[in-house]
């Protein structure tokens, strides 16, 4: 199928529009019933780790749900607009919680939300992805979609990255920054409505102008034997597993970054520009991937994601030990340009990798999964999202943050939230490159194969 200009644009702006809510969500929630609402950081990490769990049987049915789907409006975009409109609400409940609640209801109400929050998503994501491969041929349109939607969508996570803490004190009333966090809660609660509203209308354009294949254009199997083709195409399931490593990595980082922010340099408004030059790196090396590859192979332009990743968190733990960043704190911007570049890079090649193991699940098995191997991804992302939240919370507890007062923390507090800002993602980088270089072969060579055996079927 052949895209025209406004229908790719469109589907970048949906790329942004889901992805300002799922970045609100992922970034914030732990700091808003933590910091805000004074909740335990722990039980917090516990309930969206568990959500995470309870997604593991979800996301798969729910990809078999759309690979069976077949209506005059398609396959996708109903669950696409239905999903969107379900999960806007829910992500405006997330953040409104009621005045005057007591600790316990509040742990309910984030459980309910937070698990609703997951399934609805789920309604809209798997659908969402699963169009590339069922849009576009192996190459360079696959690619070029890959590219541009994964930069989308790395401006759509930087907008509540960037902006929240400098919009969330305005919409309070507050003006600026305050210690006393529990005055951000009105602004919470504004700015998450601002965001599903923004959400809402970025899906309806898309749905619009995003055609998509015929339903009986893509064979429809059992649900047994979608599951035994999934679990036999051993590439998808490498780029699983990859998935979960370099997001739950990119995710710890992301949870502890305001806490180091704001409880060790005590400057919370940098924060958002340090962030803005971090997010402004991925988005352009996403973008620049289309030319890069014109002499880089794939495989090798993966490994040198990581490679620059790790380069970076080591470079930022070198800085945590020496304390340079506290007199000049714009050299953090280093390894910070360095981390997000790497998962910039990542971040589009897993897309285009997953996709790919369509096209060799097809040749291997004989059907298409575009929507039950997209919700692994779904599923993965989200998985890693709720280990990283649970870890992250854990760290908060173990090295005795004290989120009350962020002029009263111990050097040890201080140097546990750098080792756990930086360990950990190096260490999972480092398992996601042995594994990747070890057991993944769909190289451009092996791609060409591919789909001349497909074209001959």
């Amino acid at each position: 199928m052949e895209l025209k200009a406004r229908n790719k644009l469109a589907f970048c702006l949906g790329a942004f529009g889901k992805d300002i809510v799922y970045m609100l969500v992922n970034s914030y929630v732990l700091y808003y019933y933590n910091t805000v609402l004074g909740m335990s950081a722990t039980f917090i990490g516990a309930v969206l780790m568990g959500a995470r769990i309870f997604d593991a049987a979800n996301d798969p049915f729910m990809g078999i749900v759309v690979a069976k789907t077949k209506t005059r409006w398609g396959r996708y975009r109903p669950w696409i607009l239905t999903g969107s409109i379900m999960n806007a609400v829910i992500v405006y409940a997330l953040f409104a919680v009621p005045d005057n609640m007591a600790d316990g209801a509040m742990r309910v109400w984030l459980a309910v939300f937070y698990i609703a929050w997951g399934v609805t998503y789920t309604l809209m994501d798997i659908p969402f992805w699963s169009m590339i491969p069922a849009i576009t041929n192996p190459g360079k349109d696959r690619e070029q979609l890959s590219s541009l939607a994964r930069s989308a969508s790395g401006i759509g996570d930087a907008v509540p990255t960037v902006l929240t803490m400098t919009v969330v004190p305005i919409l309070s009333g507050t003006a600026a920054l305050t210690s006393n966090f529990v005055l951000y809660k009105p602004g919470f609660r504004t700015w998450a409505l601002l965001v599903a509203v923004v959400f809402i209308v970025t899906e309806v354009i898309f749905v619009l102008n995003v055609p998509e294949k015929k339903p009986e254009d893509t064979k429809s199997v059992g649900i047994g034997q979608m599951f035994k083709a999934l679990f036999r195409n051993d590439q998808a399931m490498i780029i699983v597993l990859s998935v979960i490593l370099v997001y739950m990595a990119i995710d710890i980082t992301g949870n502890l970054i305001l806490y180091f922010f704001q409880f060790d340099l005590g400057q919370t408004d940098l924060y958002s520009v340090f962030t803005a030059v971090c997010f402004a790196t991925q988005v352009v090396c996403m973008l620049a991937i289309p030319a890069i590859r014109k002499k880089v192979e794939k495989l090798r332009l993966f490994a040198l994601g990581i490679i620059i990743q790790i380069a970076g968190y080591i470079i930022l733990l070198a800085m945590g030990f020496s304390g340079a960043y506290i007199k000049v704190w714009l050299i953090l911007l280093i390894p910070g340009i360095m981390v997000y570049a790497g998962y910039g890079i990542l971040n589009v090649m897993l897309t285009v990798f997953l996709s790919d193991t369509v096209d060799y699940g097809q040749m291997k098995n004989g059907t298409r999964e575009e929507s039950v191997i997209f919700s692994m991804q779904t599923f993965t992302v989200k998985l890693a999202s709720g280990v990283a939240a649970f870890l992250s919370g854990c760290a908060i507890d173990w090295i005795g943050l004290k989120t009350d007062d962020a002029a009263v923390q111990s050097a040890a507090t201080i140097t546990g939230l750098h080792m756990w800002m930086t360990v950990p993602p190096v260490i999972l980088l480092i398992i996601a490159f042995i594994v990747f270089r070890k057991k993944y072969s769909l190289n451009d060579e092996r791609m060409k194969e591919i789909e001349a055996k497909i074209a001959e079927k």
